[in-house]
């Protein structure tokens, strides 16, 4: 069965970082795309990063660029995902996601993942 597992989160201060993990089990992590996705109360969830199943390729919304990195260690069954320079506006629940991709090799659509972790929070304050 597959599973993923969000960890990481937590309270962080304006310009602080924090680093998310994602734990797969039940399936073979190199033939999933990963996705990392928010959701803030009272909004749709929305699209942070995308990584191929190799990590050869990688797809970033455009307000997380520079600021957010993804990574992949297929062997130990984690994806990772370091924020930098966090901001109020990053609060919300992350979510994790899996599914398998072809051309193009991941996007950061959520309708497009079927699998899905149970989230983990992360709120940027003061």
């Amino acid at each position: 069965q597959l599973q993923l597992v969000e960890s990481g989160g937590g309270l962080v201060q304006p310009g602080g970082s924090l680093r998310l993990s994602c734990a797969a089990s039940g399936f073979l992590l190199d033939r999933y795309a990963i996705g990392w996705f928010r959701q803030a109360p009272g909004k749709e969830r929305e699209g942070v990063v995308c990584i191929s199943n190799t990590g050869s390729s990688w797809y970033y919304s455009d307000s997380e660029k520079g600021r957010f990195t993804i990574s992949r260690k297929n062997a130990e069954n984690m994806v990772y995902l370091q924020m930098n320079s966090l901001k109020p506006e990053d609060t919300a629940v992350y979510f994790c996601a899996a599914d398998q991709w072809g051309d193009p090799p991941c996007a950061v659509v959520p309708s497009s993942y079927k699998s899905w972790g149970q989230g983990t929070q992360v709120t940027v304050s003061s």
